[in-house]
């Protein structure tokens, strides 16, 4: 059974996702993705671009390091800010994959063909324990 609540629903629209919203009951649609392991190798490596769109209140249970924070929620107003370019790989995290995916088709939508969504989520790398930082520590300046 598909549930979004209003909230979640007004979030889609604000995104351009009206048509993800259509094809929610559908058969699945393949979107490019990886696997968590994939994307903490090639985040750690400087190979991607890690964004985290989970909401500010869910990044102060802490992020991995080095990722650029965007919630969802201002994915619309700050779309100039992901990279576009082809060649500038870019990875979107959440909790759980399914706002990540969602945003991935959207941008998509919009011509973005450098994004994919990573499987699994914060939530899994936390259940395994995988190294994060509080927020605040993302700005502070490196120690030599």
């Amino acid at each position: 059974m598909f549930f979004l609540s209003l909230r979640r629903v007004r979030v889609l629209c604000a995104l351009g996702l009206a048509s993800w919203l259509l094809q929610a009951c559908s058969p699945e649609v393949t979107l490019p993705h990886v696997t968590l392991e994939q994307a903490r190798a090639e985040h750690e490596a400087g190979k991607v671009l890690m964004i985290d769109i989970r909401e500010s209140q869910e990044h102060a249970t802490g992020v991995a390091q080095g990722v650029v924070l965007l919630p969802m929620s201002q994915v619309a107003q700050r779309v100039a800010e992901i990279p576009k370019q082809a060649d500038q790989p870019v990875l979107l995290i959440c909790n759980t994959q399914n706002r990540s995916r969602a945003v991935t088709e959207a941008l998509q939508e919009q011509g973005f063909t450098n994004i994919r969504y990573v499987d699994g989520g914060m939530s899994e790398w936390t259940r395994r324990g995988w190294p994060m930082v509080k927020p605040q520590d993302l700005l502070a300046p490196s120690k030599p």
